[in-house]
């Protein structure tokens, strides 16, 4: 993803710098509708949020919404259309760097939330630059503020440059922690993080928080694919050849990782990914040869689902498989975005077959997607808004 930094010029221009995805894919590309069946409202008019990257429920029942901030602040509020006020839940901006693509990113609520109290970020800071993913405790004494001096630091990863970071933590089905790493940036993988496995850069990890392993303040699951190999591979490894994915999510019903990736200069691409994948960056563009040095060699690697071009939008924010009551058609379908061109689609895809079709264009850049507890589908806008989906009455 890359974020808007001052005016969409200076975006567009970002974009063009740091190789953002602009090819039509071979795949069933998707075609603009010249009418949309849906469009987004502002679901709460009445609290704006400075820079947001991320909405999250804590699926505790208490029906809160948590909103990230890039800066480094989590405000929480009551999910219902006429709250007029957000509190500050988590500021932890003095230890965040951001601007870019820099900044807090990520928030991750286990399910055992409610007897435990702790939750999980990833943010990126300085000196020297790296990333970082943390487990802080909510207060004893108030549910909607967190003890800002409870954090204990799980994994720090080095970035040798300021973009490509990831960002996305998910707690997935077996109740292990997933992680969502860029290559480290820099135009076309020059360190090439993406296919060496001995780095963490340009991977989706997988990670027990539960019990700690050795130095370590985590253990290893013992069925990630690279558990006691002897080359030197990192054993948190759960998939690999990934650019930058930006928002990843599980489907409750069938358990699948949904993976938005974002591009270099021709493709943007939508991943359904499995243990051990290898998902082909630097040496594919999604499903084209990107011909690094590495040649073009095919031989088990894992192309995308679905892929688009630059016409369509520049930056793929990863979204989520609906499972709400609100829009029954919907019921299955991935729903995802492109922080550029701000376009929403609905992508099935049965295993063999795909469709795609595009549900609404909002105008403003989609930073994230998110759920409530109810399951139902809220965007979150680099404007400051959190958006819904509606029906169109046009």
């Amino acid at each position: 993803m890359k974020l808007k930094i001052v005016v969409p010029i200076v975006v567009a221009l970002i974009a063009i710098i740091l190789g953002v995805s602009v090819f039509q894919g071979v795949l069933n590309s998707p075609t603009p509708e010249t009418q949309h069946l849906y469009s987004v409202n502002v679901a709460f008019p009445n609290v704006q949020f400075k820079e947001p990257v991320g909405i999250y429920a804590a699926d505790d029942q208490s029906n809160r919404l948590f909103v990230v901030e890039q800066a480094g602040l989590i405000k929480v509020f009551e999910n219902n259309e006429s709250v007029n006020t957000a509190a500050v839940f988590l500021n932890i901006s003095d230890r965040v760097i951001s601007g870019g693509e820099l900044g807090l990113l990520g928030l991750a609520f286990p399910r055992q939330f409610n007897e435990s109290g702790f939750f999980y970020v990833y943010y990126t800071t300085d000196n020297p630059l790296r990333s970082i993913v943390s487990r802080f405790s909510v207060s004893q004494t108030n549910a909607n503020q967190a003890d800002v001096n409870s954090e204990e630091v799980l994994l720090q990863v080095g970035q040798p440059f300021s973009n490509h970071n990831g960002g996305q933590i998910s707690f997935g089905p077996d109740g292990y922690l997933y992680i969502g790493l860029g290559d480290g940036g820099g135009a076309g993988d020059p360190l090439g993080n993406g296919q060496n496995r001995s780095t963490l850069l340009g991977k989706i990890l997988r990670i027990d928080v539960n019990s700690a392993s050795g130095s370590l303040k985590y253990s290893i699951p013992r069925d990630n694919p690279f558990v006691g190999n002897s080359q030197g591979f990192r054993e948190e490894i759960y998939a690999y050849g990934l650019r930058n994915p930006w928002r990843f999510s599980f489907d409750p019903t069938l358990g699948l990782l949904w993976v938005g990736d974002v591009g270099q200069d021709r493709i943007e691409e939508v991943n359904v990914v499995k243990i051990g994948g290898n998902y082909g960056w630097n040496i594919m563009e999604g499903s084209s040869c990107y011909s690094p040095p590495l040649g073009c060699n095919q031989t088990g690697l894992s192309l995308p689902i679905w892929e688009y071009n630059h016409s369509l939008g520049y930056s793929v924010t990863g979204g989520f498989v609906y499972r709400g009551a609100a829009f029954p058609e919907l019921v299955g379908a991935y729903v995802y975005g492109d922080y550029g061109s701000g376009r929403i689609w609905a992508l099935r895809y049965d295993g063999v077959n795909r469709t795609n079709s595009e549900l609404a264009a909002t105008g403003f850049h989609i930073t994230s997607f998110g759920l409530d507890q109810k399951g139902e589908l809220y965007v979150c806008g680099y404007d400051g808004y959190i958006y819904s989906l509606q029906r169109s009455t046009a």
